[in-house]
């Protein structure tokens, strides 16, 4: 590497007369070098025009900015409507879920109201149950104090009836049928 720059070197210090080498003037080969570069330029470059170049770009950028901002305006768009469908979704979610909570107050109630009257209704045939059952039991009492009193009333008039007694009895009797068949006829 030393070699190479050495070899430049050496040019550039060497006699300027028929030999090859660098001009280290910075001036001088400023104007050299921008005046190859316009040459190229306009050489290379004859239906090629800088403006001609930036305009092109220019618009590309422009319509590019375009399609973006039409494709943000319609995403902004669609973001709202989505927006606007996911409130109304909200809402009707709301409405179903209050809607749903009110039918179940209700169903709660009518559910309380039934047992309710359910119990209501065991309680009267509870009662009447009772009742019957208390009825029967005064009824087979008073048969049974009923047949009690009527053995011991017969009881006692066996025992108190003599032959003489029993035959006045029996011919009372047979007084009060023979008044009777003589009032029905």
């Amino acid at each position: 590497m030393k070699n190479i720059t050495d070899s430049f070197v050496f040019l550039g210090q060497g006699p300027s007369a028929g030999s090859f080498g660098f001009n280290t003037d910075i001036l001088a080969t400023n104007l050299i070098n921008l005046s190859v570069v316009l040459g190229v330029l306009i050489f290379f470059g004859k239906g090629v025009c800088v403006s001609d170049l930036l305009d092109n770009r220019k618009q590309r950028i422009l319509s590019t900015i375009r399609n973006s901002e039409e494709l943000c305006g319609g995403a902004v768009e669609q973001l709202e409507k989505a927006r606007a469908r996911l409130q109304k979704v909200e809402r009707e979610a709301e409405e179903f879920r209050e809607k749903g909570y009110f039918e179940i107050e209700q169903e709660k109630g009518n559910l309380i109201n039934a047992a309710f009257q359910n119990l209501e209704q065991l309680e009267n045939y509870k009662n009447e149950t009772i009742q019957f059952e208390q009825q029967r039991a005064i009824n087979q009492v008073q048969q049974r104090v009923f047949q009690q009193a009527l053995q011991g009333a017969l009881g006692t008039l066996n025992n108190c009836l003599n032959g003489e007694l029993h035959l006045r009895t029996i011919g009372a009797n047979i007084g009060i049928f023979k008044a009777m068949k003589e009032i029905t006829d």
